[in-house]
């Protein structure tokens, strides 16, 4: 089913998109996912907009606060990852050779969250659900299905991951040629380490958020007809499906992905 009424500890539960133009971007993703927009207020100017698919939450975004853009945050999207106790991760991150950026705080009554960074560098959130469990809707176009973090220390990530969040992270594929490490959360794989050599040396660490697309090369298409940017062309990956990197017309990255057919 489609539906998602509870995130499994350890599961990404949540996906926000952080942009310096909330109007266009709620456009460029409607165009391109099918997402239609709901804008909450968060004050006198301000509003947070909640992407849904069929009616359930798929997404998040928000404009860059003031203090954000002082400090030379780009525009980005920022996975969420549930915890039973946000208060016990944040020290727990510490302790791992983490870094707490903002400590535990309450979201109104949709939850508690912490924004956290990995001894390698990148950046995510964690999320104890209240009112709010997260993403309500998986295995559809336009929803959250996978994720990969890039990182210069595979081995140093997966010490951190493994100790906060129980993630078992290694080599599924013993070919040669193949240095992909799958990340699997109780028996579900959600996500991956690429090997140090397919990464850009100059970007920092970070985690990339790959969505379902009907058609890969379709969807590459029409995103840079919105004026998205293409940063790796539609690519098979054998036996498992197409994708593309791409850039929203703000510059947050993220990556689609078209599931090889089953027979």
């Amino acid at each position: 089913m489609p539906q998602i009424e509870k995130h499994t500890p350890g599961s990404f539960c949540w996906i926000e998109l952080a942009t310096t133009d909330q109007t266009a971007a709620k456009s460029f993703y409607a165009s391109l996912f099918g997402w239609v927009a709901n804008d909450m207020p968060m004050g006198p100017s301000d509003f947070y907009t909640i992407f849904r698919l069929e009616g359930r939450d798929a997404a998040a975004a928000y404009t860059l606060r003031p203090d954000q853009r002082s400090q030379g945050v780009p525009p980005h999207w920022m996975l969420y990852i549930a915890v039973e106790d946000a208060d016990a991760a944040a020290p727990r991150a510490t302790e791992l050779g983490g870094t707490v950026v903002a400590p535990p705080f309450d979201v109104y009554g949709a939850g508690r969250m912490a924004v956290l960074q990995d001894p390698t560098g990148a950046y995510f959130c964690v999320w104890q659900a209240k009112e709010s469990t997260g993403i309500g809707i998986a295995g559809v176009d336009g929803s959250l299905c996978w994720a990969d973090l890039s990182t210069p220390d595979r081995a140093r990530a997966e010490d951190f991951y493994s100790g906060l969040f129980g993630w078992h992270i290694g080599k599924e594929d013993e070919e040669p040629g193949h240095d992909y490490w799958h990340i699997k959360n109780a028996e579900e794989f959600i996500g991956g380490l690429p090997a140090a050599t397919q990464r850009n040396p100059n970007a920092p660490a970070h985690w990339l958020a790959y969505f379902l697309v009907l058609d890969c090369d379709a969807s590459a298409a029409k995103a840079q007809q919105l004026g998205a940017a293409v940063y790796l062309a539609p690519m098979s990956i054998e036996g498992t499906g197409r994708m593309a990197v791409l850039a929203d017309p703000q510059g947050a990255v993220f990556a689609i992905f078209q599931p090889a057919p089953h027979a």
